[in-house]
């Protein structure tokens, strides 16, 4: 299943493609979900896996793909990856406009 409610940034998808290529699998994917924890109640979570579950959204960009469960993409609908570079490091952020609070980091959040 396809869809663009979930948005890949181009800096994300240049570094995507480079992650998974070096994966050195071409059924490699990156797979974004949300996880229950983290200090404000939920985290999110990437990794690289090279299935797709049944129901997962495949969202392609270039050679950047990424999967999002059902489930997940309930709370990232309208939300975009991005990866920044700076001084201080270089990280995926994600930006949800379903997020009521967030942590410092940004990795976790609450809706």
């Amino acid at each position: 299943m396809e869809t663009t409610s979930f948005t890949i940034s181009e800096s994300a998808a240049k570094r995507i493609a480079k992650v998974l290529a070096e994966e050195k699998n071409p059924a490699a994917k990156l797979r974004v979900s949300v996880l229950g924890g983290g200090c404000s109640g939920f985290q999110y979570n990437l990794d690289v896996d090279d299935k797709v579950e049944e129901g997962d959204i495949v969202i392609r960009q270039g050679d950047a793909v990424v999967t999002i469960d059902p489930v997940s993409m309930d709370l990232l609908k309208g939300s975009t990856l991005n990866f920044e570079s700076s001084m201080a490091g270089a990280s995926f952020k994600i930006t949800n406009p379903n997020a009521t609070a967030s942590c410092g980091c940004g990795n976790s959040f609450a809706v």
